[in-house]
């Protein structure tokens, strides 16, 4: 069988005008993974990464620790959902900038509700799929690797909500499930599925490899 490798972008910029930006953590997190797998002989078969700038860096950055020159595939249903699109859904009130952990928690509140309400299709975000065709557009993804890729290493480089789709498609979670998985994993973490002619299996989850060691412990971050 082979492996499908599913990493969440390094560290962005929350909080700023342009979140979808690698912070100076963030590249670091990336080339140290890409180094990581280097240092077992890892090598990919494939790639497959979201269009948005965060995705192209973080595949950079491991790409630098890798020491490859990758030929990605870029496929947009590996993008991520509009957070700021999904809040706006259930509160149109300007909010202020999460610059406090309780603003930060008030944030990631509101997001949940929004998400647990576009999952119910009792919202529609303006410019933004329905949650059906967001997760129609990851399960795409999954059998491509599935039907394409059976006994190989294949590297796709996405954000939390598609890869916490792609848990919950492989587990078949409630939504509810999958919104608390997609809290839950931490920048540049790896997810990997096993890929058989058959199925995809989950491995691991939301797993750090690369940061194990002490002098790492600070470069672990949710957003």
């Amino acid at each position: 069988m082979g492996t499908l490798y599913l990493v969440r972008h390094g560290q962005a910029s929350f909080g700023a005008h342009d979140y979808d930006q690698l912070s100076a953590l963030g590249q670091r997190q990336a080339e140290r993974l890409g180094a990581h797998w280097r240092a077992r002989g890892l090598q990919f078969d494939a790639i497959l990464t979201g269009t948005l700038r965060r995705h192209q860096q973080t595949l950079a950055g491991i790409a630098t620790g890798l020491q490859i020159t990758p030929q990605p595939v870029e496929l947009p249903s590996l993008n991520e959902y509009d957070s700021q699109a999904l809040i706006h859904a259930i509160h149109p009130e300007p909010l202020p900038r999460p610059d406090t952990p309780a603003l930060y928690r008030a944030h990631f509140r509101l997001l949940c509700d929004a998400l647990a309400q576009w999952m119910a299709g009792t919202i529609s975000p303006v410019c933004m799929p329905s949650w059906q065709a967001f997760a129609g557009g990851v399960r795409a993804v999954l059998e491509q690797v599935r039907s394409q890729h059976v006994g190989q290493n294949v590297l796709l480089v996405s954000s939390g909500g598609p890869i916490a789709t792609a848990v919950g498609e492989v587990l078949g979670t409630a939504p509810e499930v999958t919104i608390a998985l997609n809290m839950r994993i931490r920048n540049s973490a790896v997810t990997e599925f096993s890929v058989s002619p058959r199925r995809l299996m989950l491995q691991t989850f939301n797993t750090l490899p690369h940061l194990h060691e002490v002098e790492h412990a600070d470069w672990i971050t949710f957003a």
